[in-house]
């Protein structure tokens, strides 16, 4: 961190996406977010910031008990077709903030699509649409759905509202 005039701002760093996606052929359903998070990349897990309510909403609307490990919610997702990966391979970006992101690289996502029976891609957040509609969508002419964020920084948007929204996935289990 940088002190500038009594402020603590966060330097702009080139993160590199490092976690494999979870997957297998049985698939239907692609969940992107935009970047691991500092949490996330801490603990080495998607959506691993404890306030991030992902986990929370997506076994609800599955109405499957909350995974807590790493391992139970691979499992987790693998049992209900769900893929769950990044739009980015890497970017610039200062800490959490998706609005800081610069010199974004894609992930090529047919390392899923063409192994997966993937129905529906689904993006949580509006960063990850973004992102996805300007590098994926050429490539793989597939619309994504932009969901809500799941991240403690999204506090406006009530549980039940994101369970709401959430629950468009269910057509696809």
């Amino acid at each position: 961190m940088i002190m500038q005039t009594g402020e603590i701002k966060m330097q702009t760093e080139y993160i590199v996406h490092n976690f494999q996606p979870i997957y297998n052929e049985h698939s239907r359903i692609l969940m992107l977010g935009t970047m691991p998070s500092p949490k996330s990349r801490e603990v080495g897990f998607y959506y691993g910031h404890p306030r991030n309510r992902f986990w929370k909403v997506v076994s609800d609307v599955c109405r499957a008990p909350l995974p807590q490990t790493p391992e139970e919610k691979t499992a987790f997702a693998l049992e209900y077709k769900i893929a769950v990966w990044d739009v980015l391979a890497g970017c610039e970006i200062k800490g959490a903030d998706d609005s800081s992101i610069r010199n974004p690289v894609a992930n090529d996502l047919d390392v899923i699509l063409k192994h997966a029976k993937i129905q529906a891609v689904f993006t949580t957040g509006t960063k990850a649409g973004q992102l996805y509609k300007k590098y994926c969508l050429p490539k793989n002419g597939i619309s994504a759905v932009t969901l809500p964020s799941t991240s403690p920084a999204n506090c406006r948007m009530t549980y039940e509202e994101l369970f709401e929204a959430y629950s468009v996935i269910k057509q696809y289990l």
